[in-house]
């Protein structure tokens, strides 16, 4: 299983990125997806997932900002974030839902969000 993400960027507050995420390895039309983020030291934290149906679900800090989708055709799944903060700041990594074991996680793509 691979996960490449792409995306990120220095943005300023208020503003907007796209985080992509290309799955190799799965059935990823079969497979719930999330977005985690990992800030340095800590574990991966759920941001947003969505079902093989489509149906997203978020985290609070997330809910009205973030958007997540899947195009099973691409094998990607994306992360519309907007309205960034500081707080926003961290790696983010696509996986499954739940995530698949430990050596499973990409490189991710770091976000950061100037104030």
């Amino acid at each position: 299983v691979q996960f490449v993400e792409s995306g990120g960027a220095l943005v300023q507050a208020g503003g907007s990125l796209r985080l992509s995420c290309v799955a190799s390895g799965i059935d990823f039309s079969m497979r719930p997806m999330g977005w985690y983020r990992q800030d340095r030291g800590k574990y991966h934290e759920l941001v947003a997932q969505i079902t093989i149906n489509g149906a997203p679900t978020y985290v609070d800090s997330a809910k009205g900002r973030f958007t997540i989708s899947r195009d099973d055709a691409k094998n990607t799944v994306y992360l519309q974030m907007d309205g960034l903060k500081p707080e926003d700041t961290s790696v983010y990594h696509c996986n499954i839902f739940p995530p698949a074991g430990p050596t499973s996680w990409g490189q991710g793509t770091q976000v950061t969000v100037s104030s």
